[in-house]
């Protein structure tokens, strides 16, 4: 008989986790927050280690592991009284403190993702299918969601969601046109991004259904 990949105790935290965080982020940023890629993940990851899908884990570590590991370094040197990439200057903003705690999950995630491939071996088809799932959502949030130009005053509705109008959260990109940018950045996630993590993880971890993953 096969027993369980996945501790129990790390499927009930993560749970209650987001028995936690789903509500709050609704209250507070509304259903379109679920549509960035890191919060996606977030579900994929919580049904992958309840049904100890490798496809669904290895999707989730495709496509955030590098944005995430990002994030972890932008925010030791926010932390540190410098200025990378911007992406975490909220995380010392005038903000409630408790958003802030449940918004560390960025810092945690990436590193379970991690221990929960080699847990489940990672899946090849999850480059292709994680790609495909980003550019949906990359489409959904340029063609339905705020842009940066509608005024959404004292509200904290997500804008630019996912980046489809620019990497400033404030300012749309000036450089070429709304529709080649948002190509150009789709391209640049599946081939920058999601391309050499997919290489990394084929070679290093463990494939699906090895004997290593099987106890």
């Amino acid at each position: 008989m096969t027993t369980s990949r996945i501790p129990l105790w790390l499927k009930i935290a993560f749970t209650a986790f987001m028995a936690v965080m789903v509500p709050v982020y609704w209250y507070h940023y509304g259903p379109t927050n679920f549509l960035y890629f890191c919060d996606v993940a977030l579900f994929l990851t919580l049904a992958g280690i309840w049904m100890e899908s490798a496809l669904l884990i290895s999707m989730c570590c495709v496509g955030i592991l590098l944005p995430q590991a990002l994030w972890c370094v932008d925010y030791v040197v926010v932390l540190s009284g410098g200025t990378l990439t911007k992406m975490t200057n909220y995380m010392v903003a005038d903000s409630p403190l408790f958003l802030r705690g449940l918004s560390l999950f960025h810092g945690w995630l990436p590193f379970l993702l991690v221990y929960l491939v080699w847990r489940t071996g990672y899946d090849r088809r999850a480059f292709l299918q994680w790609s495909a799932l980003a550019w949906v959502l990359c489409l959904i949030a340029y063609f339905f969601l705020p842009d940066l130009t509608e005024p959404h005053p004292g509200d904290l509705t997500p804008k630019n969601v996912n980046f489809v109008f620019g990497m400033d959260d404030k300012v749309p990109q000036s450089l070429m046109s709304p529709p080649l940018y948002l190509v150009c950045w789709m391209l640049a996630l599946a081939v920058v991004v999601y391309l050499p993590t997919h290489w990394l993880l084929r070679r290093f971890a463990p494939p699906a259904n090895s004997p290593s993953t099987e106890h």
